[in-house]
């Protein structure tokens, strides 16, 4: 089988699409043929030996994978080879086979491609576990989400309006936030050209925001957190930019709020039960039309460094994906 393999830390240019030997079924596992797999800025990281995990070499990124059951393991039940199916997993998806833990296999609803489900999981999962169980976001309160046209915060402006808050979207360009008045967005603020705080503080009469949604780190951080009311939550979901803040501990004093982590990996190897109980709920909300996973651009395997590349120069809206 076809796999893009990491043989050493490094940029996406490092990467190697190789044969390799096919797959065989461990107990309690599944071998599924790849239709689609999502790529994700925590695949960048991991390439280059950054991530909070560093698989050992070689390896396959590549963490949320669509397609088709091919052989069962000992132990496994309530899948058959034929169904489709879609998984989160920690590395492997950017092949065209891979092996997955039972407990991590869902069903693949009707009406959902394997695209659409290779960027599902992580998105989604991540920013509805953020709103809800970690922001305990409410009806009428107000959500800012930086990097909103990207796949967490495209999520994160579409689960805040079913939660009924008012969204606040920001982005670097007006392309960007066009995608974002589509998908619900209230308000919309261009960082790249307005002054942030100040809109902020007119959008809310001065009341600040509750929540804030940020997968991207950097400069806005520290803008957002002081733009936040008084018991405000600031999300901290990743480092998009490429710059980890340094939080004036004085803010979270002095407004009563509280900076949140989410760490959506570690999360659901601890919390499974719970992990399951979101996915299930997000599935419906994909039943029922009220998300819309936005699939920007795909790529074949051999493409991946590309892919990777356009993740890493902010190129991306919604989510891009690696097909087989």
């Amino acid at each position: 089988m076809k796999a893009v393999l990491c043989k050493q830390w490094g940029p996406p240019e490092s990467l190697v699409v190789e044969n390799i030997p096919t797959l065989k079924a461990e107990n309690a596992h599944v071998i599924v043929s790849v239709k689609a797999c999502g790529v994700n800025f925590p695949d960048t990281l991991i390439i280059q030996g950054k991530y909070q995990y560093k698989p050992d070499l070689p390896f396959s990124p590549g963490t949320e994978v669509a397609g088709v059951v091919k052989e069962l393991g000992q132990g496994v039940s309530g899948v058959a080879v034929g169904d489709r199916v879609f998984a989160f997993i920690r590395w492997g998806g950017f092949s065209e086979e891979v092996s997955v833990p039972i407990d991590k296999i869902f069903h693949m609803p009707e009406g959902m491609g394997f695209e659409t489900a290779s960027a599902f999981i992580m998105t989604y999962g991540t920013s509805y576990y953020a709103l809800k169980h970690r922001a305990q976001l409410k009806p009428g309160e107000t959500l800012l989400v930086l990097g909103a046209a990207g796949g967490v915060g495209l999520a994160a402006v579409e689960l805040g309006k079913i939660m009924g808050a008012r969204v606040i979207a920001s982005a670097s360009t007006d392309d960007k936030l066009a995608v974002c008045k589509e998908y619900g967005a209230d308000e919309l603020i261009n960082y790249s050209t307005q002054n942030f705080r100040s809109i902020i503080s007119e959008i809310t009469n001065g009341q600040g925001v509750d929540v804030v949604c940020d997968p991207v780190g950097g400069r806005l951080t520290e803008q957002a957190l002081r733009s936040t009311g008084w018991k405000g939550r600031l999300l901290v979901m990743g480092f998009a930019s490429g710059e980890i803040p340094k939080i004036p501990l004085n803010l979270p004093l002095l407004k009563g709020s509280s900076i949140v982590g989410v760490f959506w990996s570690d999360f659901i190897r601890r919390e499974k039960e719970i992990y399951t109980y979101i996915l299930q709920d997000l599935i419906a909300l994909f039943v029922q039309g009220k998300l819309k996973p936005l699939v920007s651009k795909t790529y074949p395997l051999e493409q991946a460094a590309l892919a990777l590349n356009d993740i890493m120069q902010r190129r991306v809206m919604g989510k891009i994906v690696l097909v087989t």
